[in-house]
């Protein structure tokens, strides 16, 4: 029996979702400003779920199947892509640190699982200078999707086929997969625009601006569009279904960037069965619904089944492949993935800057 949990380290929350052979033990969402704080409530719920065989933690931009006794500095900055004093003026990163370094001191059973772009059946030439082509919880949300279509259909995950479209609460990421396996991404920073990302930034206004910092990837989304940074995707729905022309504007700019992207990917998925959605603002009836309107036009569409009540689709997914990861009952999904043959670091396929990049970070 495999007694496994998935964390998701979103933006607005970290989930946890404990899983055993079918049956969910922990389903949780705690807001991230809370985590960053108290780290160690995140290692009581873990606790509490009495001895665990994997956990599969919070690992950003990716690290392939790596065990918290081997992380150090370097891995730290893999998943973060951010610097070990400015990790410190994070609030939320550094809340993340402490709990990886009380979860080496207990001894935990916590890894850290790969990304899209270190996957092995996504060819090399999609990986040219690209770094998020769907995080670690993205590539997460499309295992979830994975189990549930061949569920859905009755057919082995092998048949598996469809493009997914996670619509976060901050990024938008478009996966595409085919026969089971993961084959590209488009990530929340180069892709779509977001709720909070204004997604693939234009080169010659990040020129214009100087510098391009962490802090621009969370502005220049949706919500700037619709004029108040501060709404939820519940008051955004609101604004929209009321008429609010800003916030029009905004939900427009949004989807149609959506169906752009998936019909992309979905020139590399021929015979894709649907498009799956999911992530944060697919929770909110209205825009789903129109989500689904739009992308039908497309190709078949619906949500990804939840297996939880509280915890995103992301934590579900960890949750599926740590239990693929010990011989549980998604061990031949996992086999499938072709997840043990992920390899390398977000900075292999930089072209020609990737030797000064990694030089740079002792990478």
């Amino acid at each position: 029996m495999a007694r496994v949990v998935g964390i998701d380290p979103g933006t607005v929350s970290f989930d946890l979702f404990g899983w055993e052979e079918g049956e969910v033990f922990l389903d949780a969402s705690i807001p991230s400003r809370q985590v960053a704080e108290d780290p160690e409530g995140i290692l009581a719920l873990l606790e509490e779920g009495g001895p665990l065989d994997y956990i599969a933690g919070p690992s950003g931009y990716g690290l392939p199947l790596v065990s918290v006794r081997e992380v150090g500095e370097r891995e730290m900055f893999l998943m973060t892509l951010v610097e070990a004093e400015e990790r410190k003026e994070i609030p939320v990163l550094a809340g993340m640190e402490r709990m990886i370094n009380l979860a080496r001191e207990r001894e935990l059973p916590l890894f850290f699982t790969p990304a899209v772009i270190h996957m092995p059946t996504v060819p090399p030439w999609r990986k040219v200078n690209r770094i998020d082509m769907g995080t670690t919880d993205k590539l997460n949300c499309a295992i979830l999707a994975i189990y549930d279509q061949a569920r859905q259909y009755n057919i082995p995950y092998g048949e598996t086929s469809f493009v997914l479209a996670e619509v976060g609460g901050a990024y938008t990421t478009v996966v595409a997969v085919q026969g089971g396996q993961v084959v590209d991404g488009i990530g929340g920073s180069v892709g779509a625009p977001g709720f909070r990302s204004p997604g693939a930034l234009d080169g010659e206004l990040a020129y214009l601006l100087g510098q391009v910092t962490k802090g621009t990837l969370f502005k220049g989304g949706a919500l700037d569009v619709a004029g108040d940074a501060e709404l939820t995707p519940a008051e955004f729905a609101a604004r929209l279904q009321g008429g609010d022309g800003r916030v029009r504007e905004a939900w427009e700019m949004l989807v149609e960037g959506v169906a752009k992207f998936v019909a992309a990917e979905l020139t590399l998925v021929p015979g894709a069965r649907e498009i799956i959605l999911s992530g944060r603002l697919c929770r909110e009836p209205l825009l789903l619904q129109d989500l689904e309107e739009r992308l039908r036009l497309l190709a078949p569409v619906r949500r990804v089944t939840s297996l939880a009540a509280e915890a995103k689709e992301a934590a579900q997914g960890a949750a599926l492949l740590a239990a693929g990861l010990v011989g549980g009952e998604t061990a031949p999904l996992v086999e499938n993935l072709r997840i043990r043959e992920a390899a390398g670091t977000v900075l292999d396929y930089i072209c020609p800057w990737g030797k000064e990049l990694k030089g740079r970070f002792g990478i």
